[in-house]
């Protein structure tokens, strides 16, 4: 595989070879990400190819920072391009904060997340609305701060803490649920072999 530098020089001089070997290797990392903004899977096949249209019509902003910065800006640009898609599409809505009740919201414990598998936590985050999908994504997966949030989202930062707030109290219903199915098919499992070993 061609250095990550050495690509993105490539990648400037329309070297189809590097673009080719570029998609190759970061393809589905960053369909992981889109996968996470989005609300299935051909939302984000849109947005992932929108990103790479972005991406490369724009390598002469890239700055080379040592390995690993190409993945660190590749992966700007798609959260970029699929916040941008939800806009676009009129998904992203926030609730004014004069309509936000001051009143105490849970947040998913640690027992119940880790009831689940990782697959399971993030189809939960994917069945949020997407306003609440993009705060909590941003900030509890991709680290980025409420100042940093608000900038992408044109929201104030005051806006995003409380949405996140809101994605949080949703998100800590929809695990519990999610829990008691679970607890629920295991005990009907065991219900079940236990009728199976009395009828030996």
């Amino acid at each position: 595989m061609m250095s990550e530098k050495y690509i993105a020089e490539q990648c400037l001089k329309g070297n189809n070879a590097a673009r080719a070997e570029l998609y190759q290797a970061f393809a589905p990392r960053l369909m992981a990400l889109c996968t996470r903004y989005a609300s299935g899977r051909e939302e984000a096949e849109d947005m992932l190819h929108d990103a790479f249209l972005r991406i490369f019509s724009r390598m002469d902003a890239f700055r080379w920072k040592g390995e690993g910065s190409l993945r660190v800006w590749l992966e700007q640009v798609t959260r970029s391009t699929a916040i941008d898609n939800l806009r676009k599409a009129g998904a992203l809505s926030f609730v004014p904060l004069d309509r936000v009740v001051n009143e105490p919201m849970d947040e998913p414990s640690a027992d119940d997340v880790n009831a689940l598998d990782r697959n399971d936590l993030l189809r939960l985050i994917g069945e949020l609305p997407a306003g609440y999908r993009a705060v909590i994504n941003l900030y509890c997966i991709d680290g980025l701060t409420h100042k940093e949030i608000a900038r992408l989202l044109g929201i104030k930062e005051r806006t995003s803490a409380s949405q996140l707030t809101r994605a949080k109290a949703l998100l800590a219903s929809r695990i519990k649920e999610r829990v008691l199915e679970m607890e629920d098919g295991k005990m009907k499992m065991e219900d079940n072999e236990y009728g199976l070993r009395e009828n030996v």
